[in-house]
């Protein structure tokens, strides 16, 4: 199996140990060694009095914490209920997918889909199948500095099916492509990938033909394994696999094409999303790029990423005229993006409160000395945020007596950051990241100590 940098890291909070802070939080940050920026605001969550400060005013990377800037904007232009409809319509002999930017459609989906359509559809095979994916904008890249080949940094449109990617295992040298859902994983026929004798680059990508063509190292394979890989023609992907689920039930699609107009004809079949809340709940669970991004744009409706974000921007502005924030996208992916520990502090202890955040927030447990989850008095529901040598918390604790803060860790080398741009785990960022949540759990345990 193999690990994108993601994954590891994420999973580095059971590997972190407690570090008691001393008098001075200045000494913790010494003795943490992250050779970093440490800045942090911590909040009473109920009368917004600041608490606990460092460099509080200092725009740093959120990475993966400003999806709870999304969360907010979001939810406040959408609303908790609101849905997104995956549509088949017919017009005259053409059938048309219909993508609604629903970030969580995936195969099982497209197999109900399949199934009304099949029952609906009346007399001869369709001659053109069309899948169209013009209600967000199309995003090549969600961040072009970043890798090709990483899963969580795939192509966006308003067509989008299991999170855009496609998995890939091998097994004796034999490699499969598949559209997996939670049951249904039909084959990937719109893609390709061979195994290259090679040790580097792990993989090559061409878009350029009528499939998407991938290459592997084979040097780099070992005798079986599995990984995610982006999605960079959704559109096809899409109707790929819905015209093998449709064929399964009996109707024949042709080949299916991209539609660039908007469509018309005669809905026979549909699909609606979980309501927003419960889409936020898993992309603040999981740190989905895709889903942040999709439903940015959505709240926005601007006409491409950069403008989205600046829109996100105004809306936090409006709330907090002393909001220091320059973003460039709605996940956190780019490093580019800067947003201050207090602005973002103040935003969970009013906007937060106000929406329930907490509730839609994972609950984060306290390590020992192993990393082993200890028993203890302290709640805290956070967002973690991840980019090489950049580690960040953000969200709620309370403890026994009830105290509660709202409050926002940041830590970043952005040296080191910058020459490690776009590498999966880098010489030295699992140490690195493990003494970082270790500091982050200190600081929060101090922080309600002195609430």
């Amino acid at each position: 199996m193999m690990l994108s940098r993601r994954s590891l890291l994420a999973g580095m909070a059971v590997l972190a140990l407690p570090m008691r802070l001393r008098a001075d939080p200045a000494a913790a940050i010494g003795a943490a060694k992250l050779g970093a920026d440490v800045a942090f605001a911590a909040l009473d969550a109920t009368s917004g009095t600041l608490l606990a400060a460092r460099e509080a005013d200092q725009p740093m990377a959120p990475a993966s914490t400003l999806k709870i800037v999304t969360a907010l904007y979001a939810l406040d232009r959408l609303g908790a209920g609101h849905r997104f409809a995956t549509r088949v319509l017919a017009a005259g002999d053409t059938l048309i997918l219909a993508g609604g930017g629903d970030p969580v459609l995936d195969s099982d989906d497209l197999a109900g889909l399949a199934g009304q359509v099949a029952q609906a559809w009346q007399g001869p095979p369709p001659a053109r199948f069309l899948v169209w994916g013009g209600a967000l904008p199309h995003v090549a890249r969600l961040d072009p500095a970043q890798d090709e080949y990483l899963p969580y940094n795939p192509t966006l449109s308003g067509m989008m099916l299991n999170f855009n990617r496609v998995h890939l295992d091998w097994r004796s040298g034999q490699m499969a492509l598949q559209a997996r859902g939670r049951r249904q994983s039909p084959r990937a026929y719109s893609i390709t990938i061979a195994g290259v004798a090679r040790s580097s680059p792990l993989f090559t990508y061409d878009g350029s033909g009528p499939r998407e063509s991938w290459t592997i190292a084979r040097g780099a394979m070992g005798a079986q394994g599995a990984r995610w890989l982006p999605v960079r023609q959704p559109e096809l992907y899409a109707g790929d696999v819905f015209q093998t689920l449709c064929r399964a039930q009996g109707l024949a699609l042709p080949d299916p094409e991209r539609g660039d107009l908007a469509p018309t004809g005669h809905e026979i079949a549909r699909h609606d999303s979980p309501p927003l809340d419960r889409i936020l709940r898993g992309m603040l669970e999981y740190s989905t790029n895709l889903t942040a991004e999709a439903l940015g744009l959505a709240a926005s409706s601007a006409g491409d990423l950069r403008a989205s974000a600046q829109a996100m921007v105004q809306w936090l502005a409006a709330r907090d005229p002393q909001a220091r924030a320059e973003l460039y996208d709605h996940s956190g992916l780019s490093s580019r993006n800067r947003i201050s520990p207090l602005t973002l502090a103040r935003l969970l202890q009013g906007e937060g409160r106000a929406r329930d955040l907490a509730a839609l927030l994972k609950h984060v447990p306290l390590r020992d000395a192993k990393g082993k989850k200890t028993a203890s008095p302290l709640q805290i529901l956070a967002k973690t945020g991840t980019l090489n040598f950049v580690s960040n918390l953000a969200g709620y604790a309370k403890d026994a007596a009830g105290r509660e803060i709202a409050f926002v860790v940041f830590a970043a080398d952005e040296n080191r950051r910058a020459a490690s741009e776009g590498q999966e785990l880098p010489d030295g960022v699992i140490g690195w990241t493990k003494r970082a949540k270790a500091l982050q759990q200190a600081l929060v345990e101090d922080f309600l100590a002195t609430a």
